[in-house]
Formats: structure tokens, sequence, C-alpha cells
């Protein structure tokens, strides 16, 4: 079976809760069915009622069980001259925490209180001896 190609203008005139399509990774969805049975409320889907929904999608951290299901309500893809190129998510899995970028950390956050120590003690044991 192929699948109907629509542009985002299409998508867009889909918009109410009587009437819902949002695109995921280029591929329309009509949710009209599944609004009210949203576990995350009706009104997120509504906020991205009509539009690429990719990014909302991706950043809420949907599990696979939930990807399987939005299948179920595809009807199309977006055609070319509608698909964005580059979306600016991380791919977040329920039950996933996001990955804790690595601090490529300074070396001076280190030295600098280490010198600090040293400068004290110094002053203590050698300076501050030879001052009486």
């Amino acid at each position: 079976m192929s699948l109907k190609v629509f542009s985002l203008d299409d998508v867009l005139k889909h918009n109410s809760k009587q009437d819902l399509w949002l695109v995921v990774h280029d591929k329309v969805y009509d949710i009209t069915e599944f609004v009210l049975e949203h576990p995350g409320g009706e009104e997120v889907l509504l906020d991205e009622a009509g539009k690429d929904a990719t990014e909302a999608f991706e950043d809420i951290g949907h599990s696979d069980e939930a990807r399987e299901m939005l299948e179920q309500y595809l009807i199309g893809t977006l055609d070319e001259a509608s698909q964005t190129k580059e979306h600016k998510f991380n791919v977040i899995r329920a039950g996933e925490l996001p990955e804790q970028k690595k601090s490529s950390g300074s070396s001076l956050r280190v030295i600098l209180p280490a010198l600090a120590v040293i400068g004290v003690i110094a002053y203590k044991y050698i300076l501050a001896p030879k001052a009486h």
C-alpha cells in the first residue's frame, strides 16, 4: 500500500480536537481518535495540532510502546518541500534519563585550589614563625 503525500499546508488545516493531524519524523498521523486517550492530556496534542511535532514528541521521552501505537494512526508522509532537514532534539525513551554531558573540566579547577592550600601551609609553618 502506497502512502498518500501531504504538504505541511494540508496538515495545518487539521488543527482542532475534532480533526487533529500532526507530523512526526516526516510522517503524517491523524490522531483525532486518540486525543482523549493521550496519557499526557489533550492540551499537549492541541498545542502541536497541524504542525511538525517531531521535537515535542522526542523531547518528552515516549516509550517504544507509544511509538508503535502511533503507527496505527499513520495516514501518509510529508512532501519533500515541507520536510525539516534538521530537528533539534535528543531522543529520550520513557524511563531513561538524559545523558549528562561530560565536562572536559579545566585542570585549573584542581591546580588553583591546590596552590591555595600549599600557600596557606607555607605561610603558616614557614613564613609566620619567622615573623615572631
